[in-house]
């Protein structure tokens, strides 16, 4: 069951030019695991200078565009009503080969813990089936 785009605004808080999935095709019943995309093209912003010549899209968004799918999975939680998800750390993330324009990201959440607002989520992103960047990311849920 595909989650278009309006879904994900009435889940998630955040919006264009910052909203960084165009879908989710993917969430389990034990909400553990979510798969979500992203339509890298050649007309956004960022692109006009990221980087002139040679367009890619930057590796700081594509970590923002795995934490976005996983605050997805996070805020379909009844624990996070009332909630927003933060960045409380980012690690072992590597970047295996850019993203372009043309390049359609699909990037697999999983969920390894939580427990008293602190989640950590393992999330890999492909392009064509190739790692694109991967890594671990911790979030907060916290009052807003």
């Amino acid at each position: 069951m595909a989650i278009d785009i309006e879904r994900i605004r009435e889940t998630i808080p955040h919006r264009y030019p910052f909203l960084l999935i165009d879908r989710i095709t993917e969430v389990n019943e034990e909400g553990t695991h979510c798969v979500g995309l992203k339509n890298v093209t050649a007309n956004e912003k960022i692109l006009q200078g990221h980087l002139p010549g040679q367009a890619i899209f930057p590796g700081a968004l594509l970590v923002e565009h795995m934490a976005q799918v996983g605050c997805y999975l996070l805020m379909t939680k009844p624990e996070a009503e009332g909630k927003l998800a933060y960045f409380a750390a980012i690690d072992n993330v590597r970047f295996r080969r850019p993203a372009v324009p043309g390049d359609q990201v699909i990037t697999t959440v999983e969920l390894l813990s939580g427990r008293r607002g602190i989640w950590k989520i393992r999330a890999e992103s492909r392009v064509e089936g190739d790692i694109v960047c991967e890594g671990d990311l911790t979030c907060a849920l916290v009052d807003y």
